[in-house]
């Protein structure tokens, strides 16, 4: 679930309003991202994966808010872009994109 928009990072480009299946965000007043519907968070990524700013910490855990202190969401904040070898990233052997292993596991969800 989205913890934190990091306001000192945000531009105010609006990407993670655009791509958030959600509608979690909104531009706030001076064009700075904020949440407006964490509780409608899917935890899907979506946002952090298109911030190219790392403005953005969603947790993993999808039911809930963590209640992730700023200091740590720093830094973890763009993490998951950077592992899945997303954009700037792709062609990094250090942050290989092994996302495609997820099909075996959907693969056996469906057989259930």
């Amino acid at each position: 679930m989205i913890e934190h928009v990091l306001g000192d990072r945000c531009t105010g480009c609006g990407v993670c309003v655009d791509v958030c299946p959600a509608d979690v965000f909104e531009l706030r007043p001076g064009g700075l991202a904020g949440i407006a519907r964490q509780d409608a968070c899917q935890t899907c990524f979506l946002c952090e994966l298109y911030c190219r700013f790392d403005a953005l910490y969603v947790a993993p855990r999808c039911d809930g808010v963590m209640g992730v202190p700023e200091d740590v969401a720093r830094l973890g904040a763009g993490q998951f872009r950077r592992e899945s070898g997303w954009d700037e990233w792709e062609g990094d052997p250090a942050y290989s994109n092994d996302h495609w292993r997820m099909d075996e596991i959907f693969a056996r969800a469906r057989a259930l």
